[in-house]
């Protein structure tokens, strides 16, 4: 073996020893540096998904405008994912039909355990707790909640109507996304102990329309 070659081979090893020994490259639950609650504009889901879309949410006598869509842990820069758990550590029926009203899907329930949840390093329990406390922080704004026909908006006037909703809100801790010309979700970054904090690239990744649709609930 030729000592090129040999220092290849000792440098290739050093990097896998140093990617397992990251928590990025593991994705180890708790290991993690804030949060995202992300806020889900139900009306444009519904109707994207149209026949697909769950029935309780889309289809049941409750319209619903904001929803959660989820909390994420996040890193700076990427967030971990469907991190090794216990086995039956699934969320239970009471778990989840404690959550049906914010969060009116038992499939979205599932999920976002098993995406998001499982890397918070909480039970089930306690990571929906943690979820309806953060939701809890946050004032809907008022023009969302008497929303009856559908309005055409600048991505931006959506960012500083909750701005001005939530004092301590700054403009780097917030996103608007969008998809096919709709709403889709409105992003809030928290500290793990659930304060605002910026998040530059969560805030960079928001809406680049000019212009977007907010269907109404209906």
């Amino acid at each position: 073996m030729t000592s090129r070659l040999r220092k290849g081979l000792l440098a290739l090893a050093w990097l896998t020893l140093s990617l397992a020994a990251d928590p990025v490259a593991a994705d180890r639950a708790g290991r993690f540096d804030f949060y995202v609650l992300s806020l889900s504009w139900s009306p444009s889901y519904c109707a994207r998904a149209g026949r697909d879309a769950d029935p309780t949410q889309c289809r049941g006598p409750k319209p619903f405008g904001f929803i959660v869509h989820g909390l994420w842990p996040q890193y700076e820069r990427g967030y971990p994912d469907f991190c090794t758990i216990p086995r039956g550590s699934e969320p239970d029926r009471q778990v989840i039909a404690k959550m049906m009203d914010i969060m009116p899907s038992r499939s979205l329930i599932r999920h976002q355990w098993r995406k998001h949840g499982s890397c918070s390093g909480l039970d089930a329990d306690e990571y929906f707790r943690l979820t309806r406390e953060a939701y809890a922080k946050v004032r809907i704004p008022p023009a969302f909640r008497t929303l009856e026909r559908s309005v055409s908006v600048e991505p931006d006037a959506v960012e500083k109507a909750f701005r001005l909703a939530n004092p301590g809100l700054r403009d780097t801790a917030i996103a608007v996304d969008c998809q096919a010309g709709r709403l889709s979700e409105v992003r809030i970054c928290f500290t793990r102990d659930l304060d605002f904090r910026s998040c530059p690239a969560i805030d960079r990744r928001g809406c680049r329309a000019s212009r977007i649709n907010l269907p109404a609930p209906h």
